[in-house]
């Protein structure tokens, strides 16, 4: 019988999950189990997934920047609008 096939987006979410509960102390037997897969399962797909989660790492910090530099010029404008005198609307 044939086992359960994880999606590429599924298993990048669990090697991210692995991740996170690695940075937070646990270890990777804890983690692996955690997810639900076997260590042998979670290493192969460490080797043929590990680039696309370096990759995806790097677009979110790499996307995070802009971001942050909207949301900095959307507060100013926010401020400064609510700073200055409103002018009566003419009819």
């Amino acid at each position: 019988m044939a086992g359960n096939r994880e999606k590429p987006g599924g298993i990048l979410m669990n090697l991210r999950q692995v991740d996170v509960l690695r940075d937070r102390g646990a270890k990777i037997a804890d983690a692996v189990r955690r997810i639900g897969v076997t260590r042998q399962s979670y290493d192969r797909w460490r080797r043929e997934h590990g680039d696309q989660l370096r990759r995806l790492k790097a677009l979110r910090q790499e996307n995070a920047r802009p971001r942050r530099a909207v949301s900095d010029l959307t507060l100013d404008k926010l401020i400064r609008c609510r700073a200055s005198p409103s002018t009566p609307k003419s009819s």
